[in-house]
């Protein structure tokens, strides 16, 4: 008898590029799990749509307390936040340490929060890029996972540049979430270890040739 797939639950508040891509990943088995169901806060978002073309379960939850006891029910190996536009209280962040993971549009621990792509070109920076980290309470400060670099042209704006750095997630996140669900990666003690020894820089992934 084989053993249950690794699950992997989804949060999402919008669009759902990023839930797209992992799951393709799991379509094409770069991904040895899969998507069990994807979960938002808003009834219009889009990703709802990917999820039911790709036959996942949806569901449309509203505050910490009804998400967690979906999540109990499911019982998800790991939740991936993807564009999920809320903040998780700590309570939940507790809950589901070790096994909750984000995406942020910046090099963290640089740009937490917000507007990361103008902050980068007002600031004068070079590369920008983004990063997946394990989420605590404090927004955007859990451990980095990995890191993809994106270099800034000359002649960028916000939005050219919010385009290649969203290139860099579609290869950054279905990665991290593949080295999850092989075993590879895990928190210990606040710390991310990768093939059993701690890590003492986030690892590197490569951004997309056309970025």
């Amino acid at each position: 008898m084989s053993s249950p797939a690794y699950g992997i639950a989804v949060l999402i508040s919008g669009n759902g590029s990023n839930l797209q891509a992992i799951i393709d990943a799991t379509h094409n088995g770069s991904i040895q799990g899969q998507v069990s169901a994807v979960i938002s806060n808003k009834k219009e978002a889009f990703g709802l749509e990917r999820a039911r073309k790709a036959g996942i379960a949806q569901a449309v939850l509203s505050g910490d307390d009804a998400i967690a006891a979906y999540l109990q029910d499911l019982a998800p190996q790991l939740i991936v936040l993807a564009g999920y536009m809320r903040v998780l209280g700590a309570a939940f962040t507790h809950q589901f340490a070790g096994r909750l993971i984000n995406i942020h549009p910046s090099l963290l621990p640089a740009y937490r929060g917000l507007n990361t792509h103008a902050r980068a070109l007002a600031a004068g920076d070079t590369t920008h890029g983004c990063s997946v980290h394990f989420v605590t309470p404090e927004l955007d400060a859990g451990p980095v996972i990995a890191q993809s670099t994106v270099p800034i042209q000359p002649h960028d704006t916000s939005e050219s540049l919010q385009s290649r750095v969203q290139a860099a997630e579609h290869r950054l996140y279905p990665q991290v979430v593949a080295w999850l669900a092989a075993g590879r990666v895990e928190l210990k003690e606040d710390q991310v270890w990768f093939d059993q020894s701690p890590l003492h820089a986030p690892l590197q992934v490569p951004a997309p040739h056309t970025v």
